[in-house]
Order: structure tokens, then sequence, then C-alpha cells
């Protein structure tokens, strides 16, 4: 029988490919997303589409469905520690308020977990943000059908990968590595490289939620393939180069896959991993690219700080990267001083005093310039917001070289603040590597439009800017 379906989340990358296969069965589907990490280009004929936060669902859904898939919320690891605000108003308020649609209604909810709680043996909900309201959620969900007889069904992901994934900031590991090893770029792995992970090719996951939707009740419907790999182990399938990278917070050593459940409603996956990929390596792949990031810094070694030291540390752990730094002899030490590290050129400017910072917006543009001309980049860096950035701005305006910017050690006052909203904006990406400098960065919302796409060099770049705060607030403890 033909049903009304509502989808949270439904420009998403699952949520667009489930809506199509609810439509295609002959339901009427409502999709509601807030284009967050959703896409308009998503969009699939025959779906209602309304955009709207999910905490405002009664506004935007007067109609009264039968079941009610709720896949809208963040649903990243690593990042949700910078974006915690975000994580509590889409993960906590925005699942109250559609708990509280879906009793108002009588409608059956769908709840997309996370498998994150099963990692360590249940540890793994405690160890990032987005771990914790996931696995909390899941008991709410639990409760409100204990204490008004909701019917429910609770599934839960085990890394979704397939057409219409995500690359960037929010992007999927395995499309990450997908575009960057069609565009001869390195893999980044963080370290240690044996965390294994389940990943399910996302026709097998929509197989599975149409039959949870349609059969399921209660919890512990994993849906995943039961084949682990670690994640150097997938980067080898690609056969391109890999980049080690430092450890990151939250990043969990392996999780269960228990599909009893879901396997007893007559569901086995049908697509696997390494044949994917293989379908991956059969594409045309471009010619290779110089693996090169332009770095702007007001100082560097030898004088240095927690920040420029951070710096040092990552360059060691990426020998592949060749990093041109741009910044100012600051100091009559630095006159004739060579880079610490054998993959980093240093190009200076001034006189060594410190008057020679406010030469850089100029001087250093010339610079930059002058290596853009020479060099294709993967993206340039600007690691303090400050000079360097000026110099930065004039290479992403003339030279096209996308620009990401990072708060290292730097204190934020009413001086950098007012920096950062009159030309930061300018900017493709801003972000903090304290807690206390995003409270003090910006508005949520402000915060949130200074994040654009890094273009060709995004994963990358999201690598790099994990990998460099973890240094950084690893080191800054050790100086302290």
């Amino acid at each position: 029988m033909s049903k009304l379906i509502v989808v949270t989340g439904g420009a998403g990358f699952v949520g667009t490919h489930l809506c199509r296969k609810l439509q295609e069965q002959g339901h009427r589907v409502i999709s509601l997303d807030n284009y967050f990490t959703g896409s308009r280009e998503n969009h699939v004929s025959g779906v209602e589409y309304r955009e709207g936060h999910t905490k405002d669902i009664e506004e935007s859904i007067p109609e009264s469905p039968d079941l009610v898939y709720h896949l809208g919320e963040y649903s990243r690891v690593e990042k949700s520690f910078e974006d915690i605000e975000t994580v509590w108003d889409l993960n906590k308020t925005g699942t109250f308020a559609v708990l509280e649609f879906v009793r108002r209604r009588g409608a059956k909810i769908v709840y997309a977990g996370s498998s994150t709680k099963f990692a360590g043996e249940g540890s793994g909900k405690d160890q990032s943000p987005y771990a914790w309201t996931k696995a909390t959620n899941t008991e709410l969900v639990k409760n409100y059908a204990a204490w008004y007889g909701i019917p429910y069904a609770i599934t839960y992901f085990y890394n979704v990968y397939g057409p219409g994934e995500r690359a960037g900031a929010f992007g999927t590991v395995i499309e990450i590595y997908r575009q960057s090893f069609l565009k001869g770029r390195p893999l980044g792995v963080s370290l240690p490289g044996t965390q294994t992970r389940n990943f399910t090719h996302v026709s097998d996951i929509v197989d599975g939620l149409v039959r949870v939707g349609e059969h399921g009740e209660g919890d512990e419907y994993g849906i995943g393939d039961e084949r682990a790999y670690a994640v150097k182990e997938v980067a080898e399938l690609f056969g391109a180069q890999i980049v080690m990278l430092p450890e990151r917070a939250g990043n969990r050593m392996s999780s269960i896959v228990d599909t009893t459940r879901v396997r007893a409603l007559g569901w086995e996956p049908k697509t696997h991993l390494a044949e994917y990929i293989e379908g991956i390596r059969k594409e045309e792949a471009e010619e290779p690219k110089e693996t090169r990031v332009l770095v702007f810094t007001t100082t560097f070694h030898p004088v240095a700080g927690p920040a420029e030291e951070a710096l040092c540390t990552l360059m060691e752990k990426m020998p592949e990267v060749q990093f041109d730094i741009v910044t100012t002899l600051f100091s009559k030490s630095a006159v004739g001083a060579k880079s610490p590290i054998s993959n980093a050129t240093v190009h200076r400017v001034g006189w060594g005093s410190p008057l020679d910072k406010y030469l850089l917006p100029l001087l250093g543009a010339r610079v930059a310039r002058m290596l853009a001309k020479e060099h294709e980049y993967l993206f340039s860096w600007s690691v303090m917001a400050s000079y360097g950035t000026l110099a930065a701005l004039s290479v992403r305006r003339n030279g096209k070289v996308p620009l990401l910017v990072t708060l290292a050690d730097q204190r934020i006052g009413w001086f950098e603040r007012m920096f950062i909203r009159i030309f930061m904006r300018k900017s493709d990406q801003v972000y903090a590597s304290f807690p206390d400098q995003t409270k003090k960065l910006a508005s949520l919302k402000d915060r949130m439009s200074l994040r654009k796409s890094l273009g060709e060099g995004d994963a990358f770049a999201n690598q790099v800017r994990f990998a460099y705060a973890q240094t950084l607030q690893a080191q800054y403890k050790r100086s302290v």
C-alpha cells in the first residue's frame, strides 16, 4: 500500500538514495532538509522537498505521515569537537522535535543511530560529541516508545559509500580517497592506520532501511558489511601514494557489526568495497599533479613558538608533500637560516627586525605571486589570522589559489575578532585549533559562513588542518 513517508535529511547522501527508492515503490515522499550538508542537486523527481530545520518540523510538515525516517543529523566524528553547538542544535534539539512530531501524529519512526557507540566495548559512545549525542538519542527514542507507545526501529550504519558521496570537510573517507586518487593526490591515513572499519554500499543501506521501515520493530538493526578493512589497507587498495597523518581525537580503533536482526528480514550485502575500488581504478585518472602547499606564517625557525613547532612536526610526518613557506626574517638570527625540515623551502622577506611583519602583506604577497606562477598548489594556508593572511588573500585573488586559515595559539581579542570579520570572509575556510578560540571566533552562523570549498585541494586540506590542530594542542601542552 502507498504510504506518506517523511525523510529528514532527504537531500543528503543516504537520504537521496532512500527517497528515490521509496518514490519508485509508489509512496508519497516528503523530504525535510536544511541543506547544511544536503544539496539541491540531489533532488529526485516526484519527491516533495521542503527546506527547514528539524526543530521546526511541525511548521514545515502539517501532514500526518505513516512513517518518518530520521536521517537529518550532524554526522561527522572528528569535526564534532569544533562544531559542538551545531551538533547539539541538530542532534539534540532537532531530534527532540522530531520525536514530538511522531508522538502527536502517531507515526512510526526509523532512527538512524551511529555504530560509534559499539566501539571499544561500548566506550565509543563517549569519545566525541557526535558519538555521545547519537548514543543518547537511541536511548531517547526507546524511552519515547515506552512512554508514549510510539512504533519505532533503530538502525546503525557502518561507513556508507557509493554514488553521491561528499568529499571536503564533511566528506566520507572513500569519496575523499576516490577524488584524490583520480586527481593524482596522496591519500592521508591517520595514525596508526590499523584502525578498522566496515564499509557498506549505500544501495545495501537503503535496502536495509526499507526492510526495517516495513517490518522492523525495536533496536539493534545493524546494517553493515561484516568484512572489516584497516584504513591503511583501504588506501593501499587504491594503489596511490600514502601520507601518514597524526592520530585524531575520537578516532576509534574498531567496532562490532551485528546484522542478525536485519538479516532476519531477508537483508544481505550485495556490493563489496574491494570490488567498488577496483571499478574506480579502472576509471581514467588524470596525470599526477604536484603535491605542494603554500604556507604563510609571520615567523619561522629559528624564531619559533608552539605554532611553528607544530608546523615542523606536521611537515616531518608528511615527507612526500612539498611546503613553500612565506615568512619574515623578523630577527638577525634568521638571516641565512634554512628550514630544519627537508621538504620545506623558506622564502623570507624583510631586514631582520620585528617590524618586518608589517612588510609581509606587501612583500610576502609579491613572493607568493611569483611562486604561484611556477607551481600548482593544492591550497594556500595561513597558519595564523594575521599579516600572513593579507599576503595569502592577494594570491587567492590574483592566482586563484584557495585559502585555508587556521588560528594557531593566538589570543582572540577584540582586534582579532574585528580582523576576522573584515578579512576572513574573503578566504575559503577559517578554523580554530582550540575550543575556546571557536567560542570567540564568531557566532555559530558566522562560523559556518567561513567554511567554503577549497576546490581540488579540499579533501587534503581537511586532513592537514585536523592533523595540525592535534599536533599543536599536544605541543602546546608540553610547552606550558
